[in-house]
């Protein structure tokens, strides 16, 4: 495993587990539109390190376990912060946008900058497939990032946590445009994928636009 990427995990899991135990600091380093309005836009950095539970923190870096090589065997280390942090960014802004009147919103979780990743990942390699144990059959990448960003949906409406669902869209765009701004080749050489991803993104803001989130 790259350095690296056993560098972002290891962060990710102390981070994690401080704010298990500590009540006080996961309030003061969580996602909050209240208290990131008032100044403190640092949160929109620190709430992607910290998580629900373990069993968050668990999928989300297993998921970027499995998609993170792809991205720095392709880009190398440096794009791959780049995709990282800015997909974290990314899905912070959006979340603030969407957000932006509900000032007790708050959610935290790695999973804007994870599904980042996760498109970077399907852009540069079509072909990529997922095996899972309870399914007995290969699942093509891009149907695992479309349905991730599906189900992202339905938690933004359900509402009953408070993971980053929105975020997930954001992290999404921002690694969607940084490797295609890095690799504009894409545009020619993939194009039915270019195309097929933006697809959960453009339904998003229909439904945001139509207000029915």
């Amino acid at each position: 495993m790259d350095i690296l990427l056993i560098a972002v995990i290891g962060i990710t899991a102390l981070v994690s587990y401080k704010g298990f135990n500590d009540n006080d600091f996961f309030r003061k380093y969580e996602f909050h539109i209240g208290r990131i309005r008032s100044g403190e836009q640092i949160r929109m950095i620190t709430s992607g390190f910290l998580h629900l539970d373990f069993m968050h923190l668990l999928f989300n870096m297993f998921t970027l376990y499995f998609f993170a090589p792809i991205v720095l065997d392709y880009l190398g280390n440096i794009y791959f912060l780049y995709i990282y942090l800015g997909s974290m960014i990314a899905g912070s802004l959006l979340t603030l946008y969407m957000h932006k009147n509900d000032y007790s919103y708050r959610a935290i979780g790695a999973s804007g900058a994870v599904t980042g990743i996760i498109y970077s990942s399907i852009l540069l390699y079509p072909d990529l497939s997922l095996y899972f144990f309870f399914i007995p059959i290969p699942i093509p990448g891009y149907i695992f990032g479309i349905g991730y960003l599906l189900y992202s949906i339905y938690g933004m409406k359900a509402k009953r946590d408070n993971i980053g669902h929105t975020a997930h869209f954001g992290g999404a765009i921002g690694g969607y445009l940084i490797t295609l701004i890095r690799q504009p080749s894409l545009f020619e050489s993939n194009t039915k994928m270019v195309v097929l991803l933006t697809i959960p993104i453009v339904v998003l803001f229909y439904m945001h636009k139509t207000n029915k989130l």
